[in-house]
């Protein structure tokens, strides 16, 4: 498997092999299989930890099996300890989106503050097999049906060709130990559902159920592949931005065939379905609004507000959403010389030794509370420094705020920073944050 391994990560060019990657582990079987090969092949890697602290006792025992294996191989680790619970509930999420979250943007901003080439996962054939039926019977187009793709951006998954019992081989012909996640086992999860029951179940029906599935998820990347390169021009023809920041889109205009409305109005559903899907509307609505006549009918997607003119439609976006916000991008340096007031508005430097990564944007919400710089006792509403500094009611929802993984506001982005993280003589390391120019112009919902 050693020699598969290389090889592939050496034919695809998963990451540049002379640079530090870092290393997602859980202490599950997969991650430590990986943790192993990368040793082995001789690649350089950190490791990174998430305690999300959902099961008290078995996350402090995975925690501290990562940091032992960590000392093994002599490598770096970084460890975060999240509140995932409490930040699901603020955030109005599942508690597996909230941990994905957390976990991809910790990962994320360690690769940034240490110059990591890649964030390495151990996703491997079952984990994307399991995906396309999940996707499948959720009811997805051709993107929810590739599998998980070996390469997302800085993310790269080098085990995918690779199957569990393939993992569980090796595993055991090297005597790795390993912890095992309880929940794993447990049918209430339907990802365990597909693993446990519909698998094995296929595998009966046909021995090599494995190996077909693998080449039918390559097939569906190649075709969303072509699928994408034929489709794009076409939705940029029918996508006209405006100099305000709407769009509009002439629903009249000429399609040629076959996507024409009298030889296919399902193609053309699909047509204006893709066209829309990037600002948030599902199939449902895209087809409500091509179904609809009714001048100025207005319909919502969690980040734009689509209306009727005619034969046009015209999106204006709210005010950023998370999947819209700038980029964070943070770094360290040395406090010597370092001077803060020279920092332009859309950058700022905190005490790294202050700050709980990962950090975040997010938006205002009430209640909010913040100890200004310069504010050396108690803490001021975050709606009373709006009210003081005379913000409009667009402005207050457009302001961004810098927060650590604890919530706690580091800056109100381009205004103030917080006291208790400021930069002091005994401060030992700058934490450097830059937020991008947010989108502009911003609208208020």
């Amino acid at each position: 498997m050693l020699q598969a391994f290389i090889a592939h990560i050496q034919q695809q060019h998963l990451f540049p092999t002379g640079q530090q990657v870092l290393l997602a582990v859980s202490g599950g079987i997969d991650s430590v299989v990986l943790t192993h090969l990368m040793h082995s092949a001789g690649y350089p890697f950190a490791i990174a930890h998430c305690n999300f602290h959902l099961r008290p006792s078995d996350c402090d025992r995975d925690e501290a099996f990562v940091r032992q294996l960590a000392d093994t191989y002599s490598v770096t680790v970084h460890v975060a300890q999240f509140d995932t619970q409490a930040y699901a509930a603020r955030h109005h999420q599942s508690i597996e989106q909230a941990a994905r979250q957390l976990r991809y943007d910790y990962f994320e901003q360690l690769r940034q503050q240490h110059a990591y080439a890649a964030i390495l996962t151990a996703h491997h054939r079952d984990d994307s097999t399991e995906t396309f039926f999940i996707n499948l019977l959720r009811g997805t187009g051709l993107s929810g049906l590739h599998g998980i793709l070996p390469v997302q951006g800085h993310i790269v998954r080098p085990l995918l060709p690779f199957g569990r019992n393939d993992i569980e081989a090796y595993a055991a012909q090297h005597h790795l130990a390993h912890v095992e996640d309880i929940t794993n086992a447990s049918l209430d999860y339907q990802r365990n559902q597909v693993r446990h029951l519909l698998l094995p179940l296929l595998r009966q029906l046909q021995p090599a159920a494995d190996h077909t599935l693998q080449q039918t998820v390559l097939h569906l990347q190649s075709t969303e592949r072509l699928y994408q390169a034929l489709l794009t021009p076409l939705l940029q023809q029918l996508t006209h931005p405006q100099p305000d920041g709407s769009i509009l889109i002439d629903l009249a205009d000429t399609l040629p065939t076959p996507l024409d409305a009298h030889s296919s109005p399902q193609l053309r559903q699909q047509l204006y379905f893709e066209l829309l899907k990037p600002y948030g509307f599902n199939a449902a609505t895209v087809t409500n609004i091509l179904g609809t006549i009714q001048p100025g009918k207005t319909y919502h997607s969690p980040t734009h507000t689509a209306f009727r003119d005619r034969d046009c439609l015209i999106l204006i976006p709210y005010h950023a959403q998370p999947d819209t916000l700038p980029t964070i991008t943070v770094g360290t340096t040395s406090p010597d010389g370092f001077n803060p007031k020279q920092l332009p508005p859309h950058q700022a430097a905190f005490d790294a030794d202050t700050v709980t990564l990962p950090l975040r944007l997010r938006h205002w919400q009430a209640g909010d509370r913040f100890q200004p710089l310069g504010m050396t006792h108690g803490t001021q509403l975050i709606s009373d420094y709006f009210s003081d500094h005379k913000y409009s009611l667009p402005d207050k929802q457009a302001q961004l705020l810098l927060v650590d993984a604890t919530d706690s506001i580091l800056w109100i982005v381009g205004r103030r920073t917080s006291h208790p993280h400021r930069l002091t003589p005994h401060t030992r390391l700058v934490l450097t944050v830059e937020v991008s120019p947010t989108p502009s112009p911003v609208y208020s919902r």
